[in-house]
């Protein structure tokens, strides 16, 4: 069976032994079968909220910078950007290498550099840092002399299907969990709040099993010690 809503929806459907949707009468549905449409995306909504870096998230954007303008919005759908990725693509003022930036504090900015705001004609270079402003943008220092585009990653926030061949992010090996969530939110709806908690209980317990394979991170590390080199005696 294919990974998509209709599916998710259809395995709702099986658990409460509804009659399934199909392709035709998936977008009308009504009643029962329009909740369980609203719940396979609020069980995704659970999931997608649980953490703010799932790796299925994960995009990287590009834009191009306007010369003199150092401060630019998020992506809509950004949840969490990552500074750490920020680079200028390779241009001939860098002999074609990308150059990645420095993150600056906020603060640091503004007792440094807030000047650049407001005359940045007199500062405008090639940008070498960039900083997180407090209304979830970011900043560029110094401004852009030239259009250069800028790569950076960032994790988004996924809308809601809607169409029967909409697939959610969430790799298909955790169905289950989108599914048993979905459950959950069904039978609350039937008025069955005693199957609703076990079913919420599964959706948790899924939710941290899925967390511990995507957030619980071992990075190898490799020690900098030098082994002091002991020279033997001279006879």
């Amino acid at each position: 069976m294919p990974y998509n809503f209709l599916s998710l929806v259809n395995s709702v459907n099986g658990r409460l032994n509804e009659v399934p949707l199909t392709e035709q009468n998936f977008f009308g549905a009504t009643g029962f079968y329009s909740q369980a449409k609203d719940a396979v995306n609020a069980a995704l909504r659970d999931i997608y909220q649980d953490a703010f870096e799932w790796p299925f998230t994960h995009t990287t954007a590009q834009l191009v910078l306007t010369p003199d303008q150092g401060r630019y919005p998020y992506p809509a759908d950004a949840k969490a950007v990552a500074f750490d990725s920020f680079r200028i693509k390779g241009e001939a003022a860098f002999n074609n290498q990308t150059q990645r930036l420095a993150i600056l504090d906020y603060e640091e900015f503004l007792e440094k550099c807030a000047d650049s705001d407001f005359n940045p004609e007199k500062y405008s270079a090639t940008p070498s840092q960039v900083f997180r402003t407090p209304d979830m943008g970011f900043g560029v220092y110094p401004p852009p002399k030239v259009a250069y585009t800028l790569a950076y990653e960032y994790y988004r926030l996924p809308i809601d299907l809607e169409a029967w061949d909409d697939v959610p992010l969430l790799p298909e090996q955790f169905k289950h969990i989108i599914v048993d969530g979905a459950t959950h939110y069904s039978y609350m709806f039937r008025g069955d709040p005693e199957s609703a908690a076990v079913m919420l209980q599964k959706q948790q317990q899924g939710i941290k099993n899925t967390r511990k394979i995507y957030q619980n991170r071992f990075e190898y590390m490799r020690s900098g010690f030098i082994q002091p080199v002991t020279r033997g005696n001279v006879g």
